[in-house]
């Protein structure tokens, strides 16, 4: 495209445009045809990365850090007043973020999702409560290697047809109950003997996961189990490297948030009833996996 044929579809500023655009060129991110106007291409292997429905997108992690570096560029201020970074919604809107977030979970979930469940050993559950489930990341995994099971995702109720669409391509959808409501507010369903509760106790204080852990438990049939994956910091608070900058990362978009130590966990999941709390999984970035029983 011309960049003027640019700035019409996205509705922008043709000068400005044309600098963006020639600035990508150069970082070779596009293709600049030279000419009495100029032709932009996006050569075929960002195409991959870059384009939305490409078999390896990455584009909704990359317009979800965009929106993370939003909150970066206020951190001096957030640790001056100890509050995070004013939300401002992208040139997508609320909605358009939320779709790009849950569309990145997928992008880094999918591919770890199935060898990380397998490296888990038998889980010998009939029932799995995905909490948070999103798209379907992590059930549809759950679901195929433990064929005779069904599930329940609770989540959004924005965020559920994302999952409706995905678990229909695979078959599963009439293994999956769909459920919408929020964690902090809703009840959850009832009756599963596994619940998977994925990259969420970061996004909480260890008061809200007390809440959270409060509310999984009595959800669970007695002997279940609920599994935890996050990023699970040592005491000194520095390590994994990865774990010490994402808590910066929970600084600046929450109001509690952060990365927790195996004891903190432990300890919260304690206070609410749960037994025999260890590792099934220790990892250096999201993948850390705590397990617990319901008595």
């Amino acid at each position: 495209m011309k960049a003027a044929q640019v700035a019409g579809r996205i509705k922008s500023d043709l000068r400005a445009t044309t600098i963006l655009l020639d600035a990508l060129a150069a970082l070779g991110l596009l293709r600049k045809k030279a000419g009495l106007e100029p032709v932009y291409q996006v050569p075929p292997a960002i195409a991959e990365t870059l384009t939305d429905g490409a078999r390896h997108s990455m584009l909704g992690m990359v317009q979800h850090l965009g929106n993370c570096m939003r909150r970066w560029g206020g951190l001096a201020e957030v640790v001056q007043r100890g509050t995070p970074a004013k939300r401002r919604p992208s040139v997508r809107g609320e909605a358009g973020d939320l779709a790009s977030f849950i569309r990145a979970m997928h992008e880094v979930s999918e591919p770890m999702a199935g060898p990380l469940i397998a490296s888990l050993g038998p889980l010998g559950f009939t029932h799995l409560l995905d909490l948070g489930g999103a798209s379907g990341s992590w059930t549809i995994p759950f679901l195929e290697l433990n064929p005779e099971a069904r599930a329940t995702i609770f989540d959004q109720p924005d965020v559920l047809p994302m999952a409706r669409r995905r678990l229909k391509r695979g078959g599963l959808n009439k293994r999956v109950k769909l459920v919408g409501g929020d964690y902090n507010t809703d009840p959850l369903p009832t009756g599963a003997d596994l619940a998977w509760v994925s990259a969420i106790v970061h996004q909480n204080s260890r008061a809200q996961n007390r809440a959270m852990f409060k509310k999984v438990c009595a959800a669970l049939v007695p002997g279940g189990q609920i599994l935890i994956r996050d990023v699970v910091v040592d005491e000194s608070r520095t390590r994994p490297l990865g774990g010490a900058l994402f808590t910066v990362n929970m600084l600046v978009a929450t109001a509690g948030g952060g990365t927790f130590t195996f004891k903190e966990l432990r300890d919260d999941l304690a206070a609410v009833g749960f037994v025999k709390t260890r590792y099934l999984h220790r990892g250096e970035a999201m993948d850390s996996v705590v397990c617990a029983v319901k008595p």
